[in-house]
């Protein structure tokens, strides 16, 4: 069992058996980009991907067209897909552009989340709580914000937003990479959203909601002086060297 880019299948497959290859193989590369197991500008080829996952190319190709619209992978004209590279001036958009958003939806979402959205929530994050898994944990934090969006009950709104958390989702795996202790930070702003929209306390909500969205951002954005650069240039060897095997055979 050799791995892509770091990628163990075998371990992943065993956890997704019931899902469809399609399934399989698109939750095995989004964990493993959430992860940086498969860091920025990895090249994804489909064979070598089918031949791994013991799929046909088909499911592979479904799978990447699914991760393209998640942005998390980008097709090339010359070097097919690969994944999404960090860049600090599209951190700094993404998340300006969240700040000024989430907080509305966040507002609605304290008058028109139910029971049953609210419960989920709740167990959500009691989920993340015990989660272990830095690249598990971002796709749980993923859901967390897009249930939350979702309670505003704006299809427009939910449409632009889902938009952009797709966009963060690297950036917030980025963070975790970086510094692990980024994990119990978000779980603590978790718990006060809930405990706001329990409350049904809009004001405090989108308080919460936004000065956690901008911790994030500066969190990054610090760590991009340092850490970011020495990460990008680790895995732009490690790229490199992945990518000339793949010229190579």
């Amino acid at each position: 069992m050799s791995p892509i880019g770091g990628l163990h299948v075998r371990s992943l497959r065993t956890a997704k058996e019931r899902l469809t290859a399609h399934e399989i193989v698109r939750e095995t590369l989004r964990h493993a980009i959430l992860s940086g197991e498969l860091p920025g500008g990895t090249r994804l080829v489909q064979a070598e991907l089918a031949a791994q996952l013991k799929v046909s190319t088909t499911p592979v190709r479904e799978a990447l067209r699914d991760l393209a619209s998640d942005q998390l992978i980008r097709f090339h004209p010359h070097r097919g897909a690969v994944v999404h590279e960090l860049d600090m001036e599209e951190l700094r958009e993404i998340y300006e552009i969240r700040k000024a958003l989430e907080p509305l939806a966040i507002r609605l979402a304290a008058s028109r989340i139910s029971k049953k959205q609210l419960k989920e929530a709740f167990e959500l994050q009691a989920h993340m709580e015990k989660e272990t898994d830095p690249g598990a944990w971002v796709e749980d934090n993923w859901r967390f914000h897009a249930l939350i969006e979702s309670a505003a009950q704006s299809p427009r709104l939910a449409a632009f937003v889902k938009s952009l958390q797709d966009s963060a989702a690297l950036y917030v795996a980025h963070a975790i990479h970086l510094d692990p202790g980024r994990i119990k930070k978000g779980n603590a702003d978790h718990r006060s959203i809930l405990a706001a929209l329990r409350a049904g306390d809009a004001d405090v909500a989108a308080e919460v909601l936004r000065r956690h969205l901008d911790t994030t951002m500066q969190a990054i954005l610090a760590a991009s002086g340092s850490g970011f650069a020495a990460a990008s240039r680790r895995r732009g060897v490690a790229t490199r060297a992945s990518n000339g095997a793949s010229a190579a055979r």
